[in-house]
């Protein structure tokens, strides 16, 4: 899992400022492979219904995935020949890797995705990007499992898909509805600091943008859309769903050691109570108590199991002593990460060396309570110790959450004001915002007038490292060239 640095914080969300008149507020993307005959339909339908219903400038761009087809020549005669349509020629194959690559390379401020099939409404294209250009989420997602959805699609992709997304829910805690939809739109400013953090560059390319998003705060948007199965599609189901398996294998794993810099994707909130100062009202103290119980009762049937082993070969106090030590390493871990939401290396030793102060007061409890016991018969039962341990853990417990809370995992609270200003200056004027800014002007409308037509941009991924690459109306940046596949991806229309 990647760790690269990202610019920082993402500023508060605002609505997007408008700049040039010809300058795109939304770039649609549109993946290929070898789709010769279905490419022309697709852009001229997307532009019919872009130029009839989207009242901002906007632009078609034609990701064309190493196909070996005529595809690239239609890709370019459609951009000689329309003003609205760019292309993009891209050498090695994977889905993640060209949105990755364009997204990157454009300077509008809303970035989307479609499937070239165009399987998904297009009136839900409005409702998609309309949350991001308003400033209210930073991704927004169609859903074929909404409950409004109207999907059409055989019965083995609904169990297919219905069943991913429970996995998803079980093992990444994922509250997004539809991972694998190919409809989706993302904000530039967050998908400059979100896309070094996406390691995949096939088909899992969606759901890690997803659930990283998610993970930080982000606010995703989901939109029912009306879609209709492609019976054509030639996807290798199998070899997928094993791909996005090891995909999620390896996205749980970076979340649990906590590897990911996700606090820098952090995004404030706007007019939200919760930034509020509340006085007499602890922080988080409900989602706390519940998390500290499930915690509190794996460790105690934890320490129970350890105790019995330890007993079989020891006396009380000293299987006690060992029970309690290794349970405590155990639940000061656990509750850093799950009950105070505390991630990453920092800081680490130092809270366990907190807990072990905590396992002595309860050691010395649990202790006092055995002494007390075989102080009152020479030969207790051993279901007599687990009972007066049981209730000395209770005891413990109580004690244990509050030193937690009040002095190893304590509340950071920074009662210094502070104002939050980014500007992204990179090849576009389009996209600026700040935490504090002067009312914005109207969003650009499509500009009339024709482009001059040029050549169609051809680039590989050394191209694109070194700058190379000629359109002047949209300058690639440097994205990630070491990028490779140790496998064929069987990529083709359709994901799902």
């Amino acid at each position: 899992m990647r760790t690269d640095s990202s610019p920082g914080n993402l500023p508060a969300r605002e609505h997007l400022p408008a700049g040039n008149a010809g300058t795109p507020v939304l770039d649609v993307v549109i993946p290929v492979y070898n789709e010769e005959k279905d490419l022309q339909p697709c852009v001229m339908r997307l532009l019919e219904h872009l130029a009839r219903t989207f009242p901002y400038a906007f632009r078609i761009t034609i990701a064309d995935n190493a196909s070996t087809d005529t595809t690239p020549q239609v890709a370019a005669r459609l951009e000689s020949q329309i003003p609205e349509v760019r292309s993009f020629r891209l050498e090695q194959k994977g889905r993640g890797r060209a949105l990755r690559t364009v997204w990157s390379a454009s300077d509008a401020p809303v970035l989307a995705y479609m499937d070239v099939d165009l399987s998904t409404d297009l009136n839900a294209l409005l409702p998609l990007v309309a949350p991001l250009i308003s400033g209210h989420s930073d991704l927004a997602i169609g859903s074929r499992l909404a409950r409004s959805s109207r999907v059409v699609r055989g019965a083995k992709r609904e169990f297919i898909s219905r069943t991913y997304n429970l996995i998803l829910r079980g093992s990444l805690q994922a509250r997004f509805s539809d991972a694998q939809c190919g409809f989706k739109a993302i904000r530039r400013d967050v998908a400059q600091v979100l896309l070094p953090l996406v390691e995949d560059t096939g088909w899992f390319f969606d759901t890690e943008m997803l659930v990283l998003a998610e993970r930080a705060g982000l606010r995703i948007h989901e939109v029912p859309v009306d879609w209709v199965d492609d019976p054509n599609s030639t996807v290798h189901i199998v070899k997928t769903a094993t791909d996005d398996l090891k995909g999620v294998w390896r996205v749980g794993r970076a979340l649990a050691t906590g590897s990911l810099p996700l606090d820098r994707i952090a995004r404030p909130f706007g007019d939200d109570p919760r930034e509020g100062d509340l006085t007499d009202v602890p922080k988080g103290l409900a989602r706390q108590l519940v998390g500290f119980c499930v915690v509190g009762a794996l460790s105690t049937l934890f320490y129970l199991l350890l105790y019995s082993g330890f007993r079989t070969f020891s006396g009380s106090q000293i299987a006690n002593a060992l029970a309690l030590l290794v349970s405590a390493v155990a639940n000061t871990a656990a509750n850093r990460r799950l009950t105070f939401g505390v991630r990453g290396k920092g800081g680490a030793m130092r809270h366990q060396a907190q807990g072990l102060v905590v396992f002595g007061i309860g050691l010395a409890l649990t202790s006092g309570s055995l002494a007390a016991l075989n102080a009152a018969t020479s030969d207790p039962a051993h279901s007599t110790e687990l009972a007066v341990l049981i209730a000395a853990n209770l005891a413990a417990t109580v004690l244990r959450f509050l030193l937690f809370r009040a002095w190893v995992f304590p509340d950071q609270r920074d009662d210094s004001p502070s104002t939050v200003i980014a500007s992204h200056t990179p090849s576009s004027p389009t996209y600026a915002t700040a935490a504090a800014t002067s009312p914005q002007p109207p969003l650009p409308q499509r500009p009339t007038a024709p482009r001059t037509p040029y050549d169609t941009a051809r680039f590989r991924a050394g191209e694109a490292a070194d700058r190379t690459w000629g359109d002047a109306t949209m300058q690639l940046q440097a994205v990630r060239p070491h990028d490779h596949d140790n496998h064929d991806d069987h990529e083709s229309r359709n994901a799902r």
